[in-house]
């Protein structure tokens, strides 16, 4: 494991820490989205097609629905916010903080750190879950923080300083976090 930052082992956390992962890639994929936006408003304002409305307003309705699920979908993976009080982590992604998650840290078993988190195992960016692995919030590939829950389900979230958070979590669940483990 590596340390980001030198700290004192018995120093007290912040009240609130916050960790977040960026994706520049995404930019490249919603300018794809956009594009094809383009594409249909010229194809709807330049048509000067003879074989009939219909196959002219498929095309300019499916070029912007394309092009609008592709930038949306793409945006709102830009980043991914971790935001952890005393209470709770709270995960926003993108600019608009949507899909957004709240997990009381009474519903927390544990934290581990995983080094090695990639969209591949989780096929692809963005807001997952596959039975045999849980439920992830997948940004880039990189450290990751694993959450062990009561229920016996798992959430990865992408972060940077990814085991910082899990300190800290760790630190609050043994302080008593009401329904934790000690």
């Amino acid at each position: 494991m590596r340390d980001h930052h030198p700290h004192d082992e018995n120093a007290p956390h912040p009240d609130v820490w916050h960790g977040r992962a960026t994706n520049r890639f995404q930019w490249l994929l919603a300018l794809v989205g956009a594009a094809c936006m383009a594409l249909g408003i010229q194809l709807a304002v330049d048509s000067a097609w003879t074989s009939g409305a219909a196959p002219l307003v498929m095309s300019v309705v499916g070029c912007i629905a394309a092009g609008l699920l592709v930038l949306f979908g793409t945006l709102a993976f830009v980043h991914v916010d971790l935001k952890l009080d005393k209470e709770s982590l709270e995960i926003r992604c993108g600019h608009i903080g949507l899909p957004r998650r709240r997990i009381p840290l009474a519903h927390v078993a544990g934290a581990d750190f995983e080094p090695h988190v990639t969209p591949r195992h989780w096929g692809g960016w963005g807001y997952r879950w596959r039975p045999e692995r849980g439920t992830a919030v997948v940004v880039r590939r990189g450290e990751g923080v694993v959450l062990r829950l009561w229920d016996g389900h798992t959430f990865t979230i992408t972060v940077d300083d990814a085991e910082s958070a899990v300190q800290v979590i760790r630190d609050r669940l043994r302080q008593g976090t009401p329904g934790a483990a000690r």
